[in-house]
């Protein structure tokens, strides 16, 4: 069966696309859909704001917004949680997102069920239960650094800063590419960032690779984000098939590029541990000690 092709914005979604099959770029958490009800449990606040004067507007008002804002926090905290456990490299997060939330939700909910017959008491009874029954559901946040044994922080503080600057390129790259609302090259961004992420990773597990590494974390990706914007703009004046092809070889050149570097840089790594345990043997060698594995050789 044929398939329509369309803008992004066209009644139709993506071409060739099922919207829920659309590329992300950035790890997603399998809890986030349960904030939709969370949301939901706190409309009757709003149904009960009006009709029972300022005092009941105030009130259900202000537990509907702040339950709005516990979700958005909870849904940051999930983000910045599944970021976290997607990298064998992180830092907790600076902020506890998720146990911040629960607590303005918990006074989203006390506020917004403050009523005569249930009184103060109740609603913070309510309120108490409502946090506690957030942090049950979605947890608590990262409270460790993960992987950083042995690394110099004023190194990894390097990195991060490097590797926050290359997501910035890569997030107005894929931006671009979207004003050109084209599906599969939408899709193909996507598959070169996920590439770049992996060189991102090696280098946050090895700090030492930065300076090998930079350029590809920063110019050529600075490089790559302006020729989508001059893609796309070219792209929204005339289809142009010549500038797509051009384009889809570039992409296909600097995931090849990025391939082999990551490669070179994982392999360098092993070297050195090769280097190190061999420096190892030879030294006990010399004081007489012998591996365990020479002796069952």
């Amino acid at each position: 069966m044929a398939q329509r092709f369309g803008g992004k914005y066209s009644p139709k979604g993506y071409a060739g696309v099922a919207p829920d099959r659309l590329p992300e770029t950035a790890p997603s958490h399998p809890m986030t859909r349960r904030l939709v009800w969370v949301g939901v449990a706190a409309v009757p606040f709003l149904f009960n704001a009006f009709g029972g004067g300022p005092v009941a507007l105030a009130r259900g008002l202000g537990g509907f917004a702040l339950v709005a804002g516990a979700v958005v926090l909870i849904r940051e905290g999930l983000k910045a949680e599944a970021a976290w456990a997607a990298r064998k490299v992180a830092r907790r997060p600076a902020l506890p997102r998720k146990a911040l939330g629960a607590v303005i939700l918990g006074l989203g909910l006390a506020t917004g069920a403050q009523a005569p017959e249930i009184g103060i008491i109740g609603a913070a009874v309510i309120g108490m239960i409502g946090a506690a029954l957030s942090l049950f559901a979605f947890g608590l946040d990262p409270m460790r650094d993960k992987g950083m044994e042995g690394i110099d922080p004023f190194q990894q503080d390097r990195v991060a800063k490097v590797v926050a600057a290359g997501e910035e390129q890569l997030a107005a790259l894929n931006d671009a590419i979207a004003r050109a609302g084209d599906a599969r090259l939408t899709a193909r961004v996507a598959d070169f960032a996920q590439t770049a992420r992996k060189l991102f990773r090696a280098v946050e597990e090895d700090p030492g690779d930065l300076n090998a590494a930079r350029r590809y974390m920063t110019v050529y990706l600075s490089g790559a984000r302006a020729a989508a914007e001059k893609f796309a703009d070219l792209w929204a004046s005339r289809q142009d098939a010549k500038a797509r092809a051009d384009f889809e070889a570039l992409l296909d050149d600097l995931e090849a590029n990025y391939t082999a570097r990551t490669a070179q840089l994982l392999e360098d790594g092993r070297e050195g541990l090769e280097i190190e345990i061999e420096v190892l043997r030879e030294r006990l060698a010399r004081e007489g000690l012998t591996p365990a594995s020479d002796h069952t050789a």
